[in-house]
Parts: structure tokens; sequence; C-alpha cells
């Protein structure tokens, strides 16, 4: 209907409008800025502490738990996973980065927008018998704009937010893997409380009975007063240990309720009952260095925040070259609303808009320079970040390696002691051996069954640091679900 009344020279102009368009758009496609490579480090070509062919093979990271063959602590990681609310917290940062990444794609379309307004004016008229005279104005229409891309600077943004998102996701994988490794370090804390809670009651009836014993001989007049007295203050010492003992297990069951996102003593009935220390499997290959930049979340996470910044740099670099938009309206007017579609008037509008940033003090070039500052302070923490996480994995292998050479010595020493208590208290019951020498193998035997203990937990958390080192963790999809109906309503957050 409208198209048949466009004069030719109007239609001209059209054409060279679109021209001009065309042109533009395809000026569009150069980006300001450096395009982002990923740097090459140097790393060592294998580990200091591994030198055996088992080690230097590639580690075995997915549900690397499962190696220590405890279904509690299965469970518990799980349930972790699911429940824990620093996980919470990264996938809501998760969600908000992936809606930053919507955010800033859409900038790159065109925006239409609608308006309908009505309009009531009063005059006044002195050809009117009241003296007054009211209308009503009804409008109607459409606008339009589009800000072309012409250096890149929106593409930059949506480039920026994109390593975002990676960054966020990296995050998430990272709080998982400090997770795992608190439930499992807290849990074998528990289990290792658990069995010196057992020694020291164990050890502390024993002396008791030495204590009645030599107490006996005393009334039968073959023992001494001094002995008596040791031998209760030896009893009641090792009986001042349970209650360090019992604080420390409170400690890890506490912490573990937290880490699965439920009150602190939650736990203490399903952790009530003894079980062992939960030991690994051997020989342990742990890679080489390489993998650690693949492996390690965090380490992946300081790389995507180097991406990130330097996209950046072509976002405010684009900020101080001239910017194009294309605008438009359509709008309908009419005395009554019935008449906007069909006895309206209507008026149109095209045109671009050329902004051009001519003096600004300074400001575009040193936003320009800050952002290459974050990029140089982005690389910083990237390189630390891998050196960080090489010097965990070495000083992880070399833990592992001498606990284990420590526990297993302390196993003969527990044995020797053992045998020798054994000796000892058949020579004093018969009377050739004295009591001091009694008392003191059996605080040699309590304190070597002690280490031993401390000793097998110390190999078992070593074993959890190296595989936390080597980026370790959850290997399952990242999902950033939302917060769960009922945490929402006896929380204190709402839509």
């Amino acid at each position: 209907m409208y198209a048949s009344t466009i004069k030719p020279r109007r239609f001209k102009r059209f054409a060279k409008l679109s021209l001009c368009i065309s042109i533009v758009a395809l000026l569009s496609g150069c980006m300001v800025g450096p395009d982002y490579e990923r740097p090459t480090l140097f790393v060592p070509a294998e580990w200091n502490g591994a030198k055996t062919k088992d080690a230097i093979r590639p580690a075995e990271l997915a549900f690397w738990w499962k190696n220590l063959r405890d279904p509690q602590l299965d469970s518990l990681i799980e349930r972790a996973i699911a429940n824990n609310r620093s996980v919470a917290m990264a996938q809501a940062r998760l969600r908000q980065a992936r809606a930053a990444l919507d955010q800033e794609a859409g900038t790159l379309a065109p925006t239409i927008g609608t308006s309908t307004a009505a309009t009531r004016t009063k005059t006044a008229d002195a050809l009117t018998a009241d003296g007054e005279n009211i209308s009503t104005l009804y409008k109607s229409g459409f606008d339009a704009s589009w800000e072309l891309d012409l250096f890149g600077g929106k593409r930059r943004s949506v480039e920026a937010a994109r390593y975002g998102l990676d960054a966020s996701e990296e995050e998430l994988r990272n709080t998982m893997l400090v997770l795992i490794g608190d439930v499992a370090a807290n849990y074998v804390q528990v289990r290792a409380t658990q069995a010196k809670i057992s020694l020291a009651s164990r050890t502390a009836k024993s002396q008791r009975q030495s204590a009645s014993l030599t107490r006996a001989k005393l009334e039968a007049g073959s023992g001494t007063t001094a002995d008596v007295a040791r031998a209760e203050a030896l009893a009641a010492t090792t009986e001042a240990d349970l209650p360090t003992q019992e604080i420390s297990k409170a400690t890890a069951v506490n912490r573990l309720g937290v880490l699965l996102g439920l009150p602190p003593a939650s736990l203490s009935t399903e952790l009530a009952r003894s079980r062992p220390i939960p030991r690994p499997q051997f020989p342990m290959p742990v890679g080489i260095p390489a993998e650690i930049l693949l492996s390690r979340p965090d380490v992946r996470m300081a790389e995507r925040q180097l991406a990130q910044s330097t996209a950046k740099i072509g976002v405010a670099d684009a900020a101080r070259y001239p910017a194009i938009s294309l605008t438009g309206n359509i709008a309908s007017s009419a005395l009554h609303i019935s008449d906007l579609a069909k006895s309206s008037t209507i008026g149109w509008a095209i045109g671009p808009t050329v902004t051009v940033p001519l003096f600004r003090g300074g400001q575009l070039k040193a936003a320009l320079e800050v952002a290459k500052a974050a990029r140089d302070e982005s690389f910083a923490t990237y390189e630390a970040s891998v050196l960080t996480a090489m010097e965990d994995v070495e000083n992880a292998i070399v833990s592992l390696s001498q606990q284990r050479r420590r526990s297993a010595k302390l196993a003969v020493a527990v044995d020797a002691y053992r045998r020798a208590n054994n000796a000892s208290t058949a020579q004093y019951q018969s009377g050739v051996l004295n009591y001091l020498d009694l008392l003191d193998g059996q605080r040699q035997l309590y304190s070597a069954e002690a280490s031993l203990i401390d000793s097998q937990l110390a190999v078992t958390t070593a074993y959890i640091s190296l595989n936390k080192a080597l980026g370790g963790g959850w290997t399952g999809a990242v999902v950033a679900k939302r917060a769960s109906k009922a945490t929402m309503e006896n929380g204190r957050t709402r839509d």
C-alpha cells in the first residue's frame, strides 16, 4: 500500500543508505585487540620424587577415593557433592556467568520496541460556549536500533564472557576437588581417632590390671608403695589421652556434617561405630608434570582468566574508535483509537548515528592501559598457579613415599615392643624383672602403637593430598542447579 507512494528520488536515497549499511557491515568484520593464544610454559619432563616406570604412567584421577575401598566414604562424598554450600555458591556463580554470556551476546542483535500513548489536551477556545476545547490524541509505533560492531568491541565482550564462563566451570570443579579431599581427610581423621581411643582404652585397662596386681603384691608383702603409685600414675596418664582424642573425633565429625550441608553433629550416630583407617592400593601412577596444565582445575581456571583479560583489551581498545548506530521508527497518530489501523497519520524516520570520541581527557587510553596491566597480572597468576601446582605434587610425592617408609618401620617396632612387653610381664610375675622395667616397656609399647596409628593416618592423608595436587576430583558433568524449593522457602532467597 505504502510502497507504491515512494518517489524515485526517495528510492535512490534508500538504495544509497542500504549500500552504506552493507559496506559498514562488511567493515565490521575487523576486531581490534590481541587474539588469545595459550602460553607455552616450561615444565620438567618428570617429577623429581617419582623415578619408577609405574609412577610416570598417567595418573588415575577419576573417582580416586574409591581406591580406599570404603563404601561409607563413597556415600559421604556423593552426599557432599549434592548438598555442600560452597558447591552451591560455585554453581550460582556459574549460572551468573552463563547469563552474563547470554546478555553480552544479545548486544550484537538489533533492539526493537513498541510504544502506545494517549494524550488528553485541554485548550481555551473563545468560540466555544464554555470557553474550553478538549481533545485526545492516540499514538502507536515501533522503534528499532542497531549499533554496528565496527571494530569488534562487542564481539570481544562476548569472547570475554565466554572465557569467564569457562573459568566459572573450572572454579566449580576446583570447589568439588577441594570438597572431596576435605571429606576424605576428615573421614580418615575420624577413623584414626577412633583407633587411638580404642588403643588408649585397651592400654589403660591393661595398666589398671597391672596396678591391681602390684597392689596385691604389696598386700602380700612382696611389693612396694612406690610401684603401686607408679602403676596408677601410668594408667591415669594413658586415660588422660582419651579426652584429647574425643575432642579430635568430635571436631572431625562436626566438620564432616558441615561439609555435607548438615548441622555439625548430624553424623555422630552414623559414624559412631569404629572402622579401620582406609588404606590406598599401591603403586600409584602420577604421570608427568605437563599433565598438571590439563588436570588441575585451578590451573585451568587461571588460564581461562588470562584469556578473559586478553579479550578485555580488545573491548577497551574498541572504545577509542567511532561507533555507528542505525536507528529508525514508525509511528501512527489518530484522534480515535479505532482509527490507528485505518485512518491514522503515519510518520517514520531512519538514519545512522555516528559517535566519535574526540576528547576524553586521556580516559580511554588509560582504560586500555588498565586492561593490558590486568592481562599481565593474569599471566603472572597463571604462572604462579602452575608453579604452586608442581610444588604441591612434589611435596605430596615425597610425603607419601617417606610416610610409607616410616609406617613400615613403626610396624616392625610395634611388633618388637609387643614381644618385649609379653616377655617382661612374664618375667615380672616370676620375680625376675623389677617393676620399673615393666612400666618402661608398657610406655614404649603404647607410644609405638600410637605412632603407628598416626603414621597410617599420615600415609592415607598423603595419598589424599597427592590426588588433590594432581587435580583428581569430581569427573562427572558440571551441573549448575538452582536452589531447591525447600531451601529457598526455609532460607533467605525467593524469586
